[in-house]
């Protein structure tokens, strides 16, 4: 088979080229080696970020999204500071649950990435094919890419690849150059409970900043049907450097902690402790090279302070779309002109990997977290900024006005 354009993986950032593609009428090739439904280890929120690639898709998804009986919207946040205070900040502050969309939601992953997929599987445009691990990726003399499975059976031939098959993509390593690298990536571990006491009935997403595991967090995600999402992750150099056994702490954090212990006491694992890495948007890399874009986790796109991919993914496929169909319109796969993908990718999401990498750093320093949320709790301006660094750029930029930080020290709205 002769494609223009193929996908490989169509989780999040796959499957949003893809649908963008189709939209403007473009035809391509989609594979993944799983066969979906297919889980995928991970926190499962989704920001408001990802709501607002969704209606990029399509004007109704947000609201198809929201109907869906997998996922829960979610209002806000929980931040609970080294020294146990507890700072609450909804998304809105005057929202109403009876009148406001939700301004995040919370969803398994195997139903989200699969809520995605069956979008794919109603586009004609869109050659879907599951259950295909492709090994190996060659460049043939007219400089198209040749792809077979590892018994050697060929799949397809392209013109261009969009990468985008996660955080363990074999062509990002191999053929990309991006090694992993401690500074720049992140260990987690996540686990399903269900009857987890003292959840918010508004479905606050949870983040623990635990002294003595810092530079790591732990997070607790409401679910549906009273289950949640709970995990831990820190910087990987961090755990090589403390000689941190992520299982042990998280086991012991849930059994021990002040603020943890009494509400998972009668809660049930459901299932195993399973773990990831994720190669953190901390350092800026190449997405593109000859005849190829790297998208999302397989592009280093994470963000480096929330650990958040799939809005980031979702950017990423939709720039994809763009450059993938005019490098077929232009007849050109060039690595000069394919780096106007990584210019437009950055442009989105450059400055924004640089605020985060900025307040990753900052969870070396407790004291000075403790200070900020004691200040937030009475200072309107910084409770607002802390909300909406994870919904809204355009806040997370007043971290860098001086005005703010008057306002830090001396309170003011």
């Amino acid at each position: 088979m002769e494609v223009d354009i193929c996908i490989l993986g169509a989780g999040p950032g796959g499957a949003t080229a893809a649908l963008h593609l189709a939209n403007a009428g473009h035809r391509c090739l989609l594979l993944d080696r799983a066969t979906f439904p297919r889980d995928k280890v991970c926190g499962d929120a989704l920001s408001g970020k990802v709501i607002n690639e969704l209606r990029r898709i399509g004007a109704d998804m947000p609201a198809r999204l929201n109907a869906a009986p997998t996922q829960v919207p979610s209002w806000g946040i929980d931040f609970f500071a080294p020294n146990g205070r507890r700072l609450a900040i909804p998304f809105r502050p005057d929202f109403d649950k009876t009148r406001d969309a939700a301004a995040g939601h919370i969803a398994k992953r195997i139903d989200f990435d699969d809520f995605l997929v069956q979008e794919v599987r109603c586009r004609p445009e869109i050659d879907f094919r599951e259950g295909i691990d492709i090994t190996q990726h060659e460049r043939l003399p007219d400089g198209r890419w040749r792809l077979r499975t590892a018994d050697g059976t060929e799949v397809a031939t392209a013109g261009i690849l969009l990468v985008a098959n996660g955080a363990q993509s074999a062509f990002a390593r191999q053929i990309a150059g991006h090694a992993l690298e401690p500074d720049h990536h992140c260990a987690g571990l996540r686990a399903y409970y269900d009857g987890v006491t003292g959840l918010s009935p508004d479905n606050f997403i949870e983040l623990h900043f635990i002294k003595d595991f810092l530079p790591g967090y732990l997070w607790v995600f409401p679910l549906p049907n009273g289950q949640a999402n709970v995990g831990v992750g820190m910087l990987t150099r961090a755990v090589s450097a403390k000689k941190v056994n992520l299982r042990e702490r998280l086991a012991d954090m849930l059994a021990t902690h002040p603020a943890l212990k009494e509400r998972f006491a009668g809660a049930t694992r459901l299932g195993p402790v399973r773990g990831f890495g994720l190669p953190l948007g901390s350092k800026r890399r190449s997405l593109s090279g000859e005849a190829y874009l790297l998208l999302g986790d397989a592009g280093s796109l994470i963000d480096p302070f929330s650990g958040e991919g799939i809005s980031h993914a979702m950017v990423s496929g939709r720039h994809a779309a763009d450059w993938a169909a005019q490098a077929v319109a232009a007849h050109d796969f060039s690595p000069v002109f394919l780096k106007q993908y990584d210019a437009a990718v950055y442009r989105r999401l450059g400055q924004e990997l640089r605020l985060s990498r900025a307040m990753q750093r900052l969870l070396n320093f407790p004291t000075l977290f403790n200070f900020i949320a004691n200040r937030a709790v009475n200072n309107p301006t910084l409770a607002e900024t802390l909300s909406s660094m994870f919904m809204d750029l355009d806040m997370r930029e007043r971290l860098r006005q001086p005005s703010f930080y008057v306002k830090l020290l001396f309170g003011g709205k």
